[in-house]
């Protein structure tokens, strides 16, 4: 960041923060089918689902993620680990959501199924790839080809473009905003990962964000989505929150996303 910390946009920063990063903000965002999940083996499995269809409206995306998550039931995990790779194909045989299609969605329940039984958790596959470099680039990219390698079986994979390798410059924003879900906790992030370091974390740069980054905080010189544009912007947050880089993603967006009355003096919208 030119001429380091600026203290006007820290003072910005813990001012939306403290209005918008609230619990009562979440209503229209995938992050709150997640957040029903008590039991953080049941959360995170929820949490990958829902990342992988955040894209597109917020009403459809919502309706996309009960849809996904019904033929689990109250405790994903356990249905998963009770099903077998026909029964979970039969289970997502009439999902349909723009792009994604049955044999995606059969192929990552497949994934996650497989992932537990080798690894215990999704966490654990996470932590098998898991270089402990600076940032988790590395590791989400070892993440996504052992559980689309898993994932893989009678009906096909699961498609690049829905669960994206960062390797190829992606921005990956859904899957930095699964990570951010499960690795944070505060009164929105639910957390339920205690093994990776959230001063690790990559901001998720969808459109809003990038707009954000770049016209309101001038982090980003760019409107490129790339991972390039995510680690540039991500280096520039961690200058206000070394520790919790990640810290005001849900709270920038919401004037963009979900407006409220009051949320035009942030010029986030």
């Amino acid at each position: 960041v030119p001429g380091g910390r600026d203290p006007r946009i820290a003072a910005f920063l813990e001012d939306i923060y403290s209005s918008c990063n609230r619990l009562e903000r979440l209503n229209r965002d995938p992050l709150a089918v997640v957040r029903r999940y008590a039991d953080p083996a049941d959360r995170e499995v929820a949490a990958l689902i829902c990342s992988t269809l955040a894209f597109g409206s917020v009403d459809l995306i919502l309706r996309a993620c009960e849809a996904a998550l019904a033929p689990l039931g109250e405790r994903p995990a356990a249905a998963l680990s009770r099903m077998s790779e026909a029964e979970i194909a039969g289970a997502y045989s009439g999902f349909r959501y723009r792009f994604a299609f049955p044999k995606d969605m059969a192929a990552l329940a497949l994934g996650a199924k497989r992932a537990r039984e080798e690894r215990g958790s999704l966490e654990g596959l996470f932590l098998a790839g898991d270089d402990g470099g600076p940032d988790v680039v590395n590791a989400l990219g070892e993440f996504v080809r052992a559980l689309a390698g898993l994932g893989a079986g009678a009906s096909g994979g699961i498609r690049a473009n829905l669960l994206p390798d960062p390797a190829r410059g992606s921005a990956c924003k859904r899957l930095f905003l699964f990570l951010r879900w499960m690795v944070r906790e505060d009164e929105v992030d639910p957390g339920g990962w205690g093994r990776v370091d959230r001063a690790r974390l990559v901001v998720p740069l969808d459109l809003h964000m990038t707009r954000v980054c770049r016209d309101r905080l001038g982090f980003i010189g760019s409107s490129a989505a790339d991972l390039r544009a995510a680690l540039a912007a991500t280096a520039a947050f961690r200058v206000y929150a070394p520790g919790d880089p990640v810290k005001y993603d849900f709270a920038l967006t919401r004037p963009g996303i979900d407006p409220e009355p009051g949320d035009e003096r942030y010029g986030c919208a």
